[in-house]
Order: C-alpha cells, then structure tokens, then sequence
C-alpha cells in the first residue's frame, strides 16, 4: 500500500534521492591497507559464527565501534581506526554476522536480529577478554548499542549513537523504500559494496534490509527499542546530523528523552555519515566524551 507523504517526508526523500544520483562523492569506504600496519584483523568464534573484526591502539579503555546497514569496520570506520588516540583507547571495529567479512552465514532478519547482534557485539568483546567497553553505534549500530546498553548494563562503560531510531513510521517506511533498488544508488556510494559482497549478494541483502527494518513498523508504535530506552544506565551521547535524510531529528529527540541523563549534540551541517564527512570533528566530539 501506498504512503502519503506529508511535505517534510517528501523533502527527505527528494534528499536521499539526490543523495544517491550519480557523480555525488559519498565517501564511505577506506580500503583496509589505508588503515597502516597498526591495525590487525582477525575472526573469532562467538555463538556459533565466526566474527570478523578490526583492531588498534593499546589504551586501557576499550571501544567497540558498530557499522550500519550493509556495513563493515574497513566500510564505515576508516577515520576512527586511524585517528582515534591508540595511546587512550584499544579500538575494535566489527562485522555482524552475514556483514563484511562475518561470513558466512548469509546475512538474515528475523525480527529480534537487533537483539541477536547485541548479543554477539557483547560477547565478541568478553571473548577478547575486555572487561569493560564503550559503544559507538551508527545507524543500525547505534541501535544495537542502546540494546546492548539497555540488556548488559554492567558491562557496558559509555554509549555514543548518531543516525539511529527507535522505533519506526510511515514516513520512515516510505524512506527505506527509496533504497531497496541499490542500481539507482551513486556509483561511488554502491561500487565499494559491490566490491565487498558481490553484485548479487549486495542487492539482494538491501531488499532484504528493508523488509527486516520495515517488519518493525507491524508492531505497536513501530517499536524496535523504545520500551528499552529507560533501562540504559551508562552515560550516553547522542549526536544528530540536522542534514540527514534517513533519520529526522524527532528521532534524535526521543532517544534523548527517553535515555536517563543523557546528552543530545547536534551537527548543523552533518548527515548520515557525518562522522565520515566531518571526522576531525566527530572524533574530537568522541574523544571528549570517552575520557
């Protein structure tokens, strides 16, 4: 069924739209090698999957960074694996399952995955022998660290998210469509992806994203965390990018009201990957944070 949009909704489609035509330099992918000889990777064993994952730095203050949809730590995170102080904190940027290099299995959604990648980010990290860790989630990621933050309060140190909701809408629905068909996206923003899954497993995990995120939208008040929200006890950060189109700042707002004595930062001129596009600051705003 057809969604009306109202005209706040339309403009944000009009912006992922334009967002996605070709020619736009979306930067997102960092080839591993551009990450230096102090980054390692490696898999794991955890819940009976084996997880891949990025490493760096040897500060005691362990940090846990969370891709989104489709991502991976060498995908999304390029700038906080080389730049984020290595002498205050030991860095880990992972791929959940059926991501990245967490393969296989192929990437699945059932309707608790969100659950289920809390879960392994929180035992990934104790199988490597942390004792505590700080999150920084974007998009998908940071739902998964206000989850994880809400279920393992005592393992949990801080809490950073940025592009993430809690729950789904219309407009939001109507959004997510605008994605499913990853041809129409730019090529600078789709070729690094290809080029990680697969022409064929690409497209076909976006369409199978949007019917995952879009299964939320079914249950009571589009619920996919929401009654978790007053459950996080750690500090907690929450940064919006005023210029993104997927995620309005009602969304920003409402984690933010709902999570105990957290802080809300706005970024005038940030969109989704704000932390990709403006990295310097993004990573001063985290540094900050953590220590």
């Amino acid at each position: 069924m057809a969604v009306a949009l109202g005209p706040r909704a339309a403009r944000r489609l009009l912006l992922l739209v334009s967002a996605l035509k070709p020619g736009l330099h979306v930067p997102r992918a960092w080839p591993a090698a551009s990450f230096g000889s102090s980054v390692t990777s490696a898999k794991v064993a955890v819940n009976g999957v084996h997880l891949h994952y990025l490493r760096t730095g040897e500060g005691e203050h362990a940090v846990l960074l969370l891709p989104g949809m489709l991502g991976s730590g060498e995908t999304d995170f390029g700038p906080q694996l080389k730049n984020l102080n290595k002498q205050l904190f030991t860095v880990v940027a992972w791929d959940p399952r059926g991501y990245g290099h967490s393969r296989p299995p192929d990437r699945d959604f059932p309707v608790e995955f969100f659950e289920r990648d809390a879960k392994d980010a929180v035992d990934l990290m104790k199988t490597l022998q942390f004792k505590k860790v700080s999150l920084l989630g974007w998009s998908d990621g940071g739902i998964t660290a206000l989850i994880a933050a809400a279920k393992y309060p005592s393992y949990i140190n801080k809490v950073m998210v940025w592009g993430a909701n809690a729950y789904v809408t219309d407009e939001d629905k109507a959004i997510y469509e605008g994605i499913r068909d990853v041809s129409k996206w730019s090529e600078r923003t789709r070729k690094p992806l290809e080029a990680l899954y697969g022409i064929d497993y690409f497209a076909r995990t976006c369409e199978k994203w949007v019917d995952g995120i879009n299964q939320f939208k079914r249950l009571p008040g589009g619920n996919i965390c929401r009654h978790l929200l007053p459950l996080v006890q750690c500090p907690t950060l929450v940064v919006h990018g005023e210029r993104d189109p997927l995620v309005p700042r009602s969304h920003a707002d409402f984690i933010h009201q709902h999570v105990r004595g957290s802080r809300l930062h706005l970024m005038p001129e940030g969109k989704h990957n704000l932390h990709l596009r403006f990295a310097d600051e993004f990573n001063k705003l985290a540094e900050d944070f953590l220590q």
